[in-house]
């Protein structure tokens, strides 16, 4: 389906209770700001852990750019909500499983998230409310982009509340949109881990890359998500200077509050031969080995990096940056990284 105007009175009301509250006013006017609702297709999840996927197909003779986020979720409902962009979503149904690790309801098709194309360009948890994109910012799709489709993903932690048998979900994310040209297009770069905690331990899970794009970014916000074990969450801009590291704070958050996209603690700019550095601190109190996976009982390192670069040169085509973890993997040993923040 192609991205429709909608022109309902309840989408208005949204729409500017966005622009209302955004902190950086946009150069886009509210008229030429439309409202999408990304949202499930009343489903019913079977089973807690549960990952259910819904695509939409995005009009590839028109450009589009997305300025804005609303959540349309509760804690209560979904433990956290992704939305992708792809080349080839990971099927052609309407609905379909899509975690790699979690409980299938054997009944829907399973299938990744993408098929081709896989990036992320926005989450949510933890209550989290909306994000509006500084001025002159949006993410670029349909038309001329390689984003094709637009993929949301639910993960159902708890299903105690559809045991009735007629509830249904209509969680998902609306999208605010415009055909105006950005010059400043949006990006994300996605940092994180495998590995494992050990029982009853402190573990720092990192992950660092350098960046080989001759791009420069402007980090403008910055999103941490764990499950229940991650007390901080730190990323960093890190320059070697005479066999020195020199790190310059992205940002630093406690995993526990709000999952929200915050602004960068720094005004600064990444480009070829930086490295993107990113740490987990994980405090375990539990007699087992916990483990990076899908479900609650697992737990999950991730550092988001939303930026914009320059409309002209385009986006990183580097989306993601993933290191095995503990105890393969440490800044201080595999990573080589030098005068770490005593902090971090």
């Amino acid at each position: 389906m192609a991205v429709p105007k909608l022109q309902n009175l309840l989408r208005l009301i949204l729409l500017c209770s966005v622009l209302y509250i955004a902190t950086t006013p946009s150069t886009v006017a509210a008229d030429q700001v439309e409202v999408f609702d990304l949202l499930m297709p009343n489903v019913v999840p079977p089973k807690p852990e549960t990952y259910f996927c819904t695509p939409i197909r995005i009009d590839s003779e028109t450009d589009y750019y997305i300025v804005g986020f609303i959540p349309n979720a509760t804690l209560n409902t979904a433990h956290h909500m992704l939305v992708y962009g792809c080349e080839e979503p990971g099927s052609d149904e309407e609905v379909w499983s899509c975690g790699e690790m979690s409980n299938y309801d054997r009944s829907v098709q399973s299938a990744p998230v993408c098929r081709t194309g896989a990036q992320v360009i926005y989450a949510w948890a933890h209550h989290a409310p909306p994000l509006q994109l500084p001025k002159d910012v949006g993410f670029h799709v349909g038309g001329r982009s390689k984003i094709k489709y637009l993929v949301l993903q639910v993960h159902y932690a708890s299903v105690d509340r559809y045991q009735d048998g007629v509830t249904r979900d209509d969680s998902g994310v609306f999208l605010q949109y415009t055909t105006q040209p950005q010059p400043k297009a949006a990006g994300v770069l996605l940092m994180g881990t495998g590995g494992r905690i050990k029982a009853n331990s402190v573990e720092h899970m990192d992950s660092a890359c350098k960046l080989s794009e001759d791009k420069v970014i402007h980090p403008f916000a910055f999103r941490t998500h764990t499950h229940a074990l991650g007390r901080v969450v730190s990323g960093y801009k890190v320059v070697r200077r005479n066999r020195v590291d020199e790190w310059t704070l992205i940002g630093k958050r406690d995993p526990q509050l709000p999952q929200m996209f915050y602004p960068v603690a720094n005004n600064l700019t990444l480009t070829r031969g930086d490295t993107v550095a990113a740490r987990c601190t994980m405090v375990s109190n539990r007699d087992w080995t916990t483990r990076i996976g899908m479900t609650r009982a697992d737990e999950m390192c991730n550092f988001y990096i939303m930026y914009w670069a320059d409309a002209r040169r385009g986006v990183l085509d580097q989306k993601y940056c993933f290191t095995n973890g503990p105890p393969e993997y440490h800044w201080f040993s595999e990573g080589n990284l030098v005068n770490i923040p005593a902090d971090a």
